[in-house]
């Protein structure tokens, strides 16, 4: 099983901050899953590959992932009105 995520953003910066902040996540991962973030521009591409016995952990690596990204938003924007 595979899914690319693609988050598009209004700028650069903060497409690189969402992509720095949920990657040490990317680090430590169970055998039989592989999970890459990456930055192109407004981007932020993830790739999350699973092999097929492993359904839960498959669904449970996206809902992970996707709760990072609204953490990581949130600090974005908490800093942006600081700012």
């Amino acid at each position: 099983m595979e899914a690319e995520i693609v988050l598009v953003y209004d700028d650069a910066l903060k497409a690189e901050a969402i992509a720095k902040a949920v990657s040490p996540d990317n680090v430590k991962v169970p055998p039989g899953l592989s999970v890459k973030t990456v930055r192109r521009g407004g981007k932020v591409l993830t790739r999350i590959e699973c092999e097929e016995s492993r359904h839960g952990t498959f669904i449970a690596t996206i809902d992970d992932f996707l709760s990072c990204v609204s953490v990581a938003e949130k600090a974005v924007s908490a800093v942006n009105r600081i700012v």
